[in-house]
């Protein structure tokens, strides 16, 4: 997923050049409410697809967003994130997304997912959700934050909202999937959430952004 940020009077632009629409809106709402502006991705047509080749989540994010802030000469955030099974040696991971396959949808990842992890009880069904955003800037310097949401995965998939694996992600301390959350219930809890958390920090440290407190 890539952004492009830059101030323009009061507030912070930042261009989305993500393609995973669900992506957006979730990132869109858990920042609703703050001085920052979203725009798309066509405000730099012929933007490169930049290939997930890295070893792990953060390799992928730093690689997308300095291509991204070479390409457009602004400064570029990006993010990796995926799930993380302990019994199977953190499978599927920087996979997630193509867990079975290439072109995989998120039906058949999961389907596998649960297939790989018949069988398995109690502890070994851990499992924690990783999201590190890699926000790069135009002279090539650089600063990573992660987030990560601990839990389990369930035996079957429980609930319809939410997407990817979160059908069968229960967070700790809960019988309830992601899927059978509320938005701003998933919001609080997960991977993606806590690293935004940390990027807004940063942000509002270095941009003086504003916005609500419930954030922090």
């Amino acid at each position: 997923m890539f952004f492009t940020l830059f101030i323009i009077l009061s507030f912070m632009e930042i261009v989305l050049a993500t393609r995973n629409n669900r992506k957006v809106r979730e990132i869109s709402r858990i920042f609703r409410g703050y001085d920052v502006r979203f725009l798309s991705l066509d405000a730099f047509p012929g933007c490169p697809d930049v290939e997930e080749d890295g070893k792990t989540f953060r390799q992928n994010a730093l690689k997308k967003a300095v291509s991204i802030a070479r390409f457009t000469g602004c400064t570029a955030i990006a993010d990796d994130s995926g799930l993380e099974v302990m019994a199977l040696g953190r499978a599927p991971g920087v996979f997630s997304a193509r867990y079975a396959g290439k072109g995989a949808d998120d039906r058949k990842n999961l389907m596998k997912l649960l297939r790989e992890m018949r069988g398995l009880e109690g502890e070994d069904r851990e499992a924690r959700f990783v999201c590190c955003i890699a926000i790069a800037f135009p002279d090539g310097s650089y600063k990573t934050f992660t987030g990560y949401a601990k839990g389990e995965i369930a035996k079957k998939p429980k609930g319809f909202n939410g997407f990817g694996y979160d059908p069968v992600f229960c967070p700790a301390g809960y019988d309830l999937t992601f899927a059978q959350m509320t938005a701003s219930e998933k919001d609080r809890l997960s991977h993606r959430g806590k690293a935004l958390k940390k990027l807004y920090i940063y942000l509002k440290n270095q941009f003086f952004i504003h916005g609500r407190n419930d954030l922090l």
